[in-house]
C-alpha cells in the first residue's frame, strides 16, 4: 500500500513514530485511499510557544553575516540532493504527483537553494545624493522578524522552499504550517533541513518550525503580532481571511491565491505545439496547479482542427498510479475534488456547454477521474470559477482585441499565454493593454514557472511575488539612512530653524 511506503520513507528521512497518535489528522494517501495513520497535530496551547522560539532566534539569526546565513542553506541544498528521491517518492504518495513531477519538485527546492546562497551576498542598498552638504544617505535592508509560511497540497515542499531560503538569509525564522493534506511531506522536509543545521553548528533554536493542524492553526499564527509576515498559498477564500486577519494588526501579507489561466491560440499559431502545450498544462499534476490551464480561447478558423487534435490527445493519455511508469495522469487530492469536479462538469453541460471527451471517475481505488475537455458557448458563470481539477474550458473568438477581453474578464489575475507566429499579436499580448496577469507568455503554456523569476499574480490571485528576481525584499524591512559628516547641521528644503 502507498501509506506502507510512505512510512517506510518517513522512517528513512528520519521522522518518527511520536508523529503518530489516536486522534488528529488523517495521513491518506490519494493513489490507493491507503492510511498510514493519524498524526499528531501541535496543540493549540503550544503555539505561543512556538511563535516565542522563533522571536528568540530572531535575535540571534538577525545578527549573523547574510553570507554566513547562506551558508546554512547551502548545506541544506547538499541535503535535499542526497534525500531527493526519498523525498520525491513521498511527495508522490502522499500528494499523488507523477514520479517526474516529484523528482521535479524537489529539484526545484535544490535550484532555489542555490539561488539563496547567491543572493546572500547580493542583498543591495542604494547610494543616494543629499542635497545637504556635507551628508550621504542610504538606503538598506534589514531583516524583517519571523515569517509564517502557510502552504497548499498541490505544491507541498517546493513553495515553501520559495518562501524559506529566502527568508532565512534574509535573517527571518520561518514557522510552517502546511496543509492538513499534505503533513507528512513537511515533517520529511524539516528533518532534512535538521540534518543542515546540525552540520552547520550554531544556528539558534527555533530557525524552522513545523505546526501540524487545521484552519485554527493558521488563523491563530496569523493574528500573532509577532509575526510581522504571512505567506500564504492557497484558494482566495482563504487568503482573504488571511489578509482580513492580518491587516488588522497592520501585519503583511505576501498571497499567492487562484488562478484561472488562458491560453490564446491564433490563425497562425503551431497547432502541433499547442496541443503540447495545453495536454501538459491543463492535465499535469491532474489539473491541481495554481497554473493549470482553464480557458482555451481559439480563433474559429482554428477550433475545429485544435479539439480534433485535443480530442485525440486526450483518449491517449494513460491515467492511474503514479508510481508506474509511462503514467501522465495521477489521482485528485481527495474525494471532495473529484465532486467538485463532477459539480462543474454538469454544471458546465446545464449552462449550454458540450463534452468533448472525458468527465466522471475512474472505477479503482484512489481518486481518478477522467480530464475532461468542454466546449461552451460563452464565459458562463462555470468559466469564471476556478476549478481544482482538470476541466479545460473551450471558447473561440473573431477579433484579437475580443481574445485579449475574454483572457482578463475574470477575477483571477495568475498566468497567462498566447500561441501566435505574428510579432503584432504577441507584443500586443505583453503590451500594458494586453494581458492583466503577473505571468504572460508567448508560445508557451501557463503552466511551469522557472525560479529566476518573480512568481505571482494580480486581483484575486492576490499580488504577491515569491521565489526570484527582487522577491526577497519581501522578506526584509528597508531603512533609509543619512548621515551627517559635517560640523554643521543644514536642514532639507532650505528650512532655517534657530535655537
Amino acid at each position: 500500500m502507498a501509506a506502507d511506503e510512505a512510512k517506510a520513507i518517513l522512517a528513512r528521512l528520519g521522522v518518527d513514530g511520536p508523529i503518530w497518535s489516536s486522534d488528529g489528522f488523517e495521513a491518506r494517501s490519494p493513489v490507493d485511499g491507503s492510511v498510514a495513520g493519524r498524526l499528531s497535530e501541535t496543540p493549540a496551547e503550544a503555539l505561543d510557544g512556538v511563535v516565542a522560539r522563533a522571536a528568540a532566534a530572531f535575535e540571534v539569526w538577525r545578527r549573523a553575516p547574510a553570507p554566513r546565513r547562506g551558508e546554512l542553506i547551502r548545506l541544506f541544498g547538499e541535503e535535499l540532493r542526497a534525500a531527493k528521491p526519498d523525498l520525491a517518492r513521498l511527495v508522490t504518495l502522499e500528494a499523488g504527483k507523477i514520479v517526474s513531477e516529484g523528482l521535479g519538485e524537489v529539484q526545484e527546492m535544490i535550484d532555489v537553494c542555490d539561488f539563496a546562497v547567491g543572493l546572500s551576498r547580493q542583498l543591495y542598498g542604494l547610494t543616494l545624493p543629499s542635497e545637504r552638504p556635507g551628508h550621504h544617505m542610504r538606503e538598506t535592508w534589514q531583516p524583517l522578524g519571523p515569517v509564517l509560511v502557510i502552504s497548499a497540497f498541490n505544491f507541498p515542499v517546493a513553495v515553501w522552499a520559495w518562501n524559506a531560503c529566502l527568508a532565512l538569509v534574509c535573517g527571518d525564522p520561518v514557522i510552517w504550517k502546511p496543509s492538513e493534506k499534505t503533513p507528512l511531506t513537511a515533517l520529511a522536509t524539516q528533518a532534512v533541513f535538521e540534518r543542515a543545521l546540525a552540520r552547520f553548528g550554531d544556528a539558534p533554536e527555533g530557525l524552522s518550525q513545523v505546526v501540524v493542524g487545521g484552519r485554527d492553526a493558521g488563523e491563530a499564527l496569523a493574528a500573532d503580532p509577532r509575526i510581522p509576515l504571512v505567506s500564504a498559498t492557497g484558494s482566495t477564500r482563504m487568503g482573504r481571511a488571511v489578509a482580513q486577519t492580518v491587516a488588522a494588526r497592520l501585519g503583511r501579507s505576501l498571497l499567492e491565491l487562484g488562478g484561472n489561466n488562458a491560453m490564446i491560440v491564433t490563425p497562425s499559431a503551431d497547432l502541433e505545439m499547442a496541443v503540447r502545450a495545453i495536454a501538459f498544462s491543463a492535465v499535469g499534476t491532474c489539473g491541481q496547479r495554481c497554473t493549470s490551464l482553464r480557458r482555451l480561447l481559439v480563433h474559429e478558423s482554428v477550433a475545429d482542427a485544435l479539439l480534433a487534435r485535443l480530442k485525440a490527445a486526450y483518449g491517449s493519455l494513460p491515467i492511474g498510479d503514479p508510481r508506474e511508469d509511462g503514467v501522465l495522469v495521477g489521482p485528485l487530492i481527495d474525494p471532495d475534488a473529484a465532486e467538485a469536479f463532477e459539480a462543474a462538469v454538469a454544471q458546465a453541460v446545464s449552462e449550454g456547454g458540450e463534452v468533448v471527451t472525458g468527465g466522471g471517475r475512474l472505477d479503482r481505488d484512489g481518486i481518478y477521474v477522467r480530464p475532461a475537455i468542454v466546449r461552451m458557448p460563452a464565459q458562463t458563470e462555470v468559466v469564471m470559477h476556478e476549478t481544482f481539477a482538470p476541466i479545460l474550458y473551450v471558447l473561440t473568438w473573431s477579433d484579437f482585441d475580443e481574445a485579449v477581453a475574454l483572457q482578463n474578464a475574470v477575477p483571477q489575475g495568475l498566468s497567462s499565454c498566447v500561441f501566435t507566429d505574428s510579432v503584432r499579436e504577441a507584443e500586443q499580448f505583453l503590451s500594458a493593454w494586453g494581458s492583466d496577469c503577473g505571468i504572460a507568455n508567448v508560445n508557451i503554456g501557463p503552466s511551469g514557472a522557472e525560479i529566476g523569476g518573480a512568481f505571482g499574480g494580480e486581483k484575486d490571485t492576490g499580488g504577491g511575488r515569491e521565489s526570484g528576481s527582487d522577491a526577497w525584499k519581501a522578506y526584509m524591512r528597508r531603512q533609509t539612512q543619512t548621515v551627517n559628516f559635517s560640523s554643521a547641521l543644514p536642514l532639507a528644503q532650505g528650512v532655517r530653524f534657530e535655537v
